[in-house]
């Protein structure tokens, strides 16, 4: 029996997310791609671990999924094989072998998602599947001054989607803002990109996309940090309100 750990990168643009109940659309998520190659490959029933459950329209610049098997394959022909079958939007970046107890769920310490905003008054064509577009750039010390009182450990129920009462308790490490003044395209002569990126031992579902949601709202003026303990309060409410192809996973720590 061999346990494999692969890092993916995928285009979300298409999917529901990394996965979905089998009557709500599994067929058309990450995981279904890469699960039904596999069965291909080893014509088993394989169980795919996943380091993040990215949801749907978000991408990944490097996640980390695990599986055990029995095929004789070795992890370079996984990587090989893989990527013969998978659409062009999925790629996988290295296979390796693990220690049978190593999962990518479980093991995973941190995850890091950024999320890139086009901030110049003409709006980048060629980085448009993922960038969000806000001009001008919100207030940068603005969002600092909230994302303060972000970090740290707290309950972050109010800040999901989902219905969920336990373990919504998670720790936000870090929250980073860097404007970048990148080479301008042949579409803009003003090429500005702002990432916020945000670094926790784990996620709630749609997590990632309300806390940017709400620091862009304080960015812009329309709420102010004032409304953080709010939140947490459940005295006023979190949403989706920002364009989730903004949003990268950018890393797993283990």
């Amino acid at each position: 029996m061999q346990n494999i750990r692969l890092t993916l990168q995928y285009k979300g643009t298409r999917y529901l997310g990394w996965q979905r109940p089998p009557k709500d659309g599994f067929e058309k998520t990450v995981s279904y791609k890469i699960i039904s190659a596999l069965c291909r490959m080893t014509g088993e029933d394989i169980v795919l671990y996943a380091g993040a459950k990215t949801e749907p329209g978000v991408h990944a610049l490097s996640q980390t999924v695990s599986f055990h098997t029995e095929a004789a394959l070795t992890p370079e022909q996984f990587r090989a094989e893989l990527n013969r079958f998978l659409p062009q939007d999925i790629s996988v970046l290295s296979a390796e072998a693990e220690p049978e107890r190593f999962r990518a769920d479980l093991n995973a310490k941190r995850r890091t998602y950024g999320y890139h905003i086009c901030t110049a008054p003409v709006y980048d064509i060629f980085t448009s599947a993922y960038t969000a577009s806000i001009s001008p750039c919100p207030d940068i010390s603005l969002m600092e001054t909230a994302a303060g009182l972000l970090k740290g450990t707290h309950d972050f129920g109010s800040f999901s989607g989902a219905r969920k009462k336990k373990g919504t308790e998670k720790t936000l490490y870090d929250i980073r803002f860097e404007h970048i003044k990148e080479t301008p395209s042949p579409a803009s002569n003003d090429a500005d990109t702002l990432v916020i990126s945000l670094t926790a031992d784990d996620f709630l579902y749609q997590m990632p996309l309300r806390i940017v949601s709400v620091l862009l709202e304080i960015g812009m003026q329309k709420r102010t940090a004032d409304v953080i303990p709010l939140i947490f309060s459940g005295k006023e409410t979190s949403a989706v309100t920002c364009d989730a192809k903004g949003l990268l996973l950018t890393s797993i720590k283990y």
